[in-house]
């Protein structure tokens, strides 16, 4: 696509109409679950040479994702496209009005590193649910993954509306020099402001799916109920791509009393899941590549933090792993603690009560997920309240990106724009207004030339609906005629 011919097609293709009837799209979105069912096995391979996930994972958090997507919106894409009736005003009487979602044209996506498919695919679902032609940008930092949804997509969707173009960074800026109805970006906030700045040159909407640093806070719990929190703690630091996750833990907060019991139980349920040896850890991910592994060494090793570390910290170069880390009390100013970590380090800050939590999460930019963990009513409200993110999650973490019914995005530096369900298909669209207006029952105080009676009417018009508009007319007209017969 050097000369980006492809890109004229695909206009091309929209400005024919051939997106825009639900056949197609429901014709796409069956053969994209087809393209993941004959593939399933490949797409496992991929994921474990560029990320070292196990099926089990790359199912929960790829595959799956992508499979109930699709069926999502084949269930509920007839819904979705049907024009929704609008209320109108009583001064335009006799009429009808329509919100009616149109396709938005011709719209790019840039697909994530650390979910290579689900994260590229599944923003293509709500791009074909809504009927635009796309091009789809895989990362280059997930070169099997990029490769095989390269081979693949051709094979399965309409060539003529649905493209993917590989490269790096070089070929990223060539795509973001062309014209687009729609940028959708899912990476981190420093290539989010290039996506940004590029899409201003032409006012093109944008979604930015960010990140930022998401919180967990932790409550006081009996042993029983820790036992399932620390599980989903666990589970939701080092689980989804061992912490290479945008909505993944950041950093928990705890008061000061229960930290070190909670240390030891999170030591007992790392051991479990995951082993206690760097060279023999299992389900877990591997470091994306030897940049990002050495970024995360380099937290490691600033001078701060050799106090901090309570739990693990051993290295694999050679195989890119690092052990499930958690420091504790690490200073609040260092890289740790203003950085995003996006890996498998998990600094525990020690609080006197656990309603200070809203003030330390409140000093730092907004996160992109939020998790509490608490029976406190007065707590969560407090949360919800006097906190800003783009989700919170009460008692677990992580399940609320697997939601359909719920938007999926961020707020502030996490992001903005949202997708999942409907919002996906939201996302991709245009609600146009249309307005259907008679010729008759004409209201002449719209007209000049202007009197008081005019004003009058136009005044109070607003605020009458049907048959009182009529009586208002008429009330206006007889008062107005008796007061120029004195």
């Amino acid at each position: 696509m050097e000369d980006f011919q492809g890109l004229i097609g695909l206009r091309r293709a929209f400005r024919a109409g051939k997106t825009r009837g639900i056949e197609w799209r429901m014709g796409q979105l069956r053969a994209l679950l087809k393209l993941v069912a004959e593939n399933e096995a490949r797409f496992f391979e991929a994921l474990e040479q560029d990320l070292g996930k196990h099926p089990v994972e790359a199912y929960r958090d790829e595959i799956g994702v992508l499979k109930k997507s699709a069926d999502h919106a084949l269930l509920n894409i007839k819904k979705w496209m049907a024009p929704k009736k609008g209320h109108l005003p009583l001064l335009l009487f006799p009429a009808r009005a329509e919100v009616l979602p149109e396709p938005l044209g011709t719209v790019l996506i840039f697909g994530s590193w650390n979910f290579p498919i689900s994260l590229t695919l599944d923003p293509l679902v709500g791009a074909i649910s809504a009927g635009n032609t796309v091009v789809v940008k895989p990362s280059e930092l997930a070169p099997v993954c990029s490769s095989l949804i390269c081979q693949t997509i051709p094979l399965y969707l309409d060539r003529e509306a649905i493209r993917v173009v590989e490269g790096g960074s070089d070929v990223a800026d060539k795509l973001l020099q062309q014209q687009w109805d729609k940028i959708f970006f899912t990476g981190s906030p420093r290539v989010g402001r290039i996506i940004m700045a590029a899409a201003a040159k032409h006012l093109t909407p944008v979604t930015l799916e960010l990140g930022g640093k998401c919180p967990v806070i932790l409550d006081s719990f009996t042993e029983s109920d820790l036992k399932v929190v620390v599980k989903r703690i666990v589970g939701g630091k080092w689980g989804p791509c061992a912490g290479q996750a945008c909505i993944g833990i950041d950093y928990l907060l705890v008061q000061q009393k229960q930290a070190l019991h909670l240390i030891e139980s999170l030591k007992a349920c790392i051991k479990k899941f995951y082993g206690d040896n760097v060279k023999s850890l299992q389900s877990i991910c591997r470091i994306v590549n030897k940049n990002h592994f050495d970024r995360l060494c380099s937290l490691l090793e600033e001078p701060s933090m050799a106090a901090s570390v309570v739990y693990g910290g051993s290295l694999d170069r050679e195989n890119l792993v690092i052990e499930p880390t958690i420091l504790l009390d690490p200073p609040v100013d260092s890289p740790v603690m203003t950085d995003e970590i996006f890996g498998p380090l998990l600094p525990i800050i020690t609080l006197d009560k656990i309603e200070d939590s809203i003030d330390f999460i409140n000093a730092r930019p907004k996160p992109l997920a939020l998790y509490a963990f608490t029976h406190n009513n007065k707590l969560k409200d407090q949360i919800l309240q006097e906190t800003s993110s783009g989700s919170v999650t009460f008692n677990d973490t992580m399940i609320q990106f697997i939601c359909d019914s719920l938007p999926f995005g961020g707020v502030g530096q996490s992001g903005f724009g949202r997708y999942h369900g409907k919002y996906s298909f939201d996302t991709f669209s245009h609600e146009k207004a249309v307005l259907h207006r008679s010729l008759y029952l004409e209201l002449e105080p719209r007209y000049p030339p202007w009197n008081d009676f005019k004003l009058e009417f136009i005044r109070l018009a607003y605020n009458f609906e049907y048959v009182g508009l009529l009586l208002l007319l008429l009330g206006l007209r007889r008062r107005y005629t008796s007061s120029r017969g004195r």
